[in-house]
Order: structure tokens, then C-alpha cells, then sequence
């Protein structure tokens, strides 16, 4: 496997797009109350909490942030943990992780949300690489990405220097 890295997008072009997706949010559910985002496990619960500060900036909507935890790189998943607990009844559900790559992750990621009656599920990402294996597509996305499937995008995200690879 080649260690070379290609910049695919740096800190700017990164903070452009979650800017751009938190209005997309907000647009979308301007009428609601209140919003849960679901960050993954990793750079997925780090860019929920970007975009959640994001779309408090620019709106009064209400929202709540958890973590859904699970190992992203088996086939079966044991157990998916919701990290707190919190009523879905009647709200509005965001699922956010960087990177869609096949839909496993985001098609596991669902299950202990569906048992709720939550009013909708919305997914965002901020690289689709477009490998679509599962029913599951991003709702929001950052930037799409066409990659051979040997190819691994690596995420890095932080108040100074987030940028996105292609390794």
C-alpha cells in the first residue's frame, strides 16, 4: 500500500463547506424546533459538534448532540451505544460521520434510532466516496469524492489545521 498522501481539501476549503451545509440544515428545518445530531465514533462526533455550533450560530433552533459508538471496521456489529440517551419522539435526527463510503457504518448507525418515532433521519457527511453498497445516501455533503476502492481518505479535523487526504 502506497504511503503517498494527496491534499484533497485544506482548513479553509473544509470550514467553507461546513459553513455551507450548517445553512443547508438550517434551511431544510428552519420550521422545526429542535434538531439531534448523531456524530459516529471518531471524526464523525467531532464534525457533529462543528456543524451543531455552526447551525446555533446562524439559527434559535434547538439542539441536542450525542455520540453513537461502534467499531466501524468489522462486518457484525455487537452492539451500537447512544451516548446520552435522549426522547427521539417527534424530532428531527441529523446522523453525521466525514466520510460515506459503502452505507455499512450509516446502515448500522440507524438501527437503535428506528425504534423511536422520530419525525425524519437526515445524514451528512463531508466526503462521499461514492461506493455505494447500501440504501443509505448523505442528505448533506461537503464534497464528492470518485476514489478506487484501495484508496483510503483520511480526516483530520481541529480549530487550526483540518485538512482531508487521500491515501
Amino acid at each position: 500500500m502506497s504511503e503517498i498522501k494527496t491534499l484533497v481539501l485544506n482548513h479553509k476549503q473544509i470550514h467553507q463547506k461546513i459553513v455551507r451545509i450548517a445553512y443547508e440544515i438550517y434551511e431544510r428545518n428552519a420550521g422545526e424546533q429542535e434538531l439531534v445530531f448523531a456524530g459516529v465514533t471518531g471524526m464523525g462526533s467531532v464534525l457533529a459538534g462543528i456543524l451543531a455550533e455552526k447551525v446555533r450560530e446562524i439559527s434559535r433552533l434547538e439542539i441536542q448532540q450525542v455520540e453513537v459508538s461502534l467499531d466501524k471496521f468489522t462486518k457484525e456489529q455487537p452492539a451500537v451505544l447512544v451516548h446520552p440517551e435522549v426522547d427521539l419522539t417527534d424530532k428531527c435526527l441529523l446522523i453525521v460521520d466525514d466520510v460515506l463510503n459503502s452505507g455499512r457504518t450509516l446502515t448500522y448507525v440507524m438501527e437503535p434510532f428506528v425504534k423511536y418515532a422520530v419525525k425524519k433521519i437526515e445524514i451528512a457527511v463531508l466526503v462521499n466516496r461514492s461506493h455505494k453498497k447500501f440504501p443509505v445516501s448523505a442528505d448533506y455533503t461537503g464534497y464528492e469524492l470518485a476514489t478506487t476502492l484501495s484508496e483510503n481518505i483520511e480526516v483530520h479535523l481541529d480549530d487550526h489545521d483540518s485538512t482531508v487526504y487521500l491515501q
